[in-house]
């Protein structure tokens, strides 16, 4: 039973009925169910708590950033990519393509919305979702939003937070320390000693960034990790996989793979990068660590551009020491520690997520929960599994709109002044 307060908490802020879903996000995720949706005739509402769409990328990714696999496995539910676009689309292509979408399907997010919680409330059978507009003040309500809808479908991603490791002796070192999230050219570090921290596929491409700036990177490789080539003859590694995943198995098709990375690349140990015994497609469905494809580090890794060294024991004053006993001077440190769902953050009273933010039951099944719930985006398999799970969602909500009568038709106790949602 709510309390007092929480009876007073309800009354105090505006009240706005959704007629159709509650998206939460506007990155690729909710314009891809938004677009779906209208397809089946559904009106949605999109929150989201920044000012643009995408706004990881648009906002949080460094300059030259491409996109990783070709350009046919990125693109969005009945909206291909502009013929001219080459296969891999630039940063700013892609979030051209982002905006054409939006306008295309007409899709106007409610920007600066930012959800504080969202809760089922049995008792009428409807979705709470309060949020809070951007110039919010402590104790202010008038910035308060009280959605309230049949359906809620979270969309709001694998990378909606970043990832900031406690490291010892972090806060004495001295120098710049920032998040990849905040880097965007190598050009303020030209001349600098830089040390990042995180061998994925935006720490492998920053040391090359850096290294086109006339840093001097070193990358820390605590972990085993794979590197594929990108391409094979010409051909996308990702694209052959999936080809082959078509007549092979898994575990037949890792093999395949890491020959030909082998055949390709070489024996990578000898430069530090060890690979993990799980191949990288497993380890990719099993625990989302995505393989690194490398676009041009393994090279200036070999040169000794950049520099790979283990991990890390303490930082001091300009310096950092290594668990090998090594210590190197360094100027800044750079963070490509990566990103994690912030779900559990302000989905209440519900199971269906895992406290990592992830649905808990495994692709392909992740995408539906219960009393009008559903995930897109949590598939750890990027676009291409956001756009099918939004287009399963779509179908899923658009039959059920069909046979019922529109939500906007039950009852529901609201005293408070309320705002009519299409």
């Amino acid at each position: 039973m709510a309390s007092m307060t929480d009876r007073l908490d309800f009354f105090s802020r505006r009240c706005a009925w959704v007629n159709g879903p509650i998206i939460v996000g506007a990155g690729p995720s909710g314009l891809a169910v938004a677009a779906c949706l209208k397809e089946h005739g559904v009106p949605s509402v999109i929150l989201e708590r920044a000012d643009c769409i995408a706004s990881l990328w648009q906002k949080r990714t460094y300059d030259r950033l491409k996109l990783h696999l070709p350009k046919q496995f990125c693109q969005l539910p009945k909206f291909p990519f502009p013929e001219d676009y080459p296969e891999y689309p630039t940063k700013k292509q892609f979030v051209d393509y982002l905006e054409s979408y939006a306008k295309h399907f007409e899709i106007s997010p409610r920007f600066n919305q930012s959800v504080q919680s969202a809760r089922y409330d049995e008792t009428c059978g409807l979705w709470r979702v309060r949020t809070v507009g951007a110039g919010a003040e402590a104790g202010n309500r008038s910035h308060e939003v009280e959605y309230i809808g049949r359906w809620i479908v979270v969309a709001t991603g694998e990378n909606a937070e970043k990832v900031v490791p406690e490291l010892e002796g972090l806060e004495g070192f001295g120098g710049d320390v920032i998040h990849a999230c905040d880097y965007k050219s190598g050009e303020a570090h030209r001349g600098k000693r830089v040390l990042v921290i995180g061998c994925g596929n935006s720490g492998m491409e920053l040391c090359l960034d850096l290294c086109d700036h006339d840093a001097f990177p070193a990358i820390v490789v605590r972990d085993s990790v794979h590197v594929l080539p990108r391409e094979v003859l010409g051909k996308s590694t990702f694209e052959l996989a999936v080809l082959l995943m078509k007549w092979l198995p898994l575990w037949l098709v890792d093999k395949i793979l890491l020959l030909l990375a082998w055949l390709v690349l070489g024996n990578v140990e000898k430069y530090g990068l060890r690979r993990p015994s799980t191949g990288p497609l497993e380890l990719k469905n099993t625990q989302g660590r995505t393989p690194v494809l490398d676009s041009g580090a393994l090279a200036k890794i070999r040169s000794g551009d950049i520099k790979v060294v283990p991990g890390i024991k303490r930082f001091s004053p300009g310096r950092v020491e290594l668990v090998d006993g090594q210590a190197l001077d360094i100027d800044s440190v750079i963070l490509a520690t990566g990103y994690r769902s912030n779900v559990p953050q302000w989905l209440q009273g519900c199971d269906f997520f895992s406290k990592d933010g992830f649905p808990k039951t495994p692709f392909p099944d992740g995408w539906k929960g219960q009393s009008g719930l559903y995930a897109v985006g949590f598939t750890r398999r990027g676009l291409a599994g956001a756009s099918s799970d939004a287009a399963r969602t779509a179908k899923d909500i658009g039959r059920m709109w069909k046979e019922e009568t529109k939500p906007a038709k039950r009852p529901v106790a609201c005293h408070r002044r309320c705002i009519s949602q299409i």
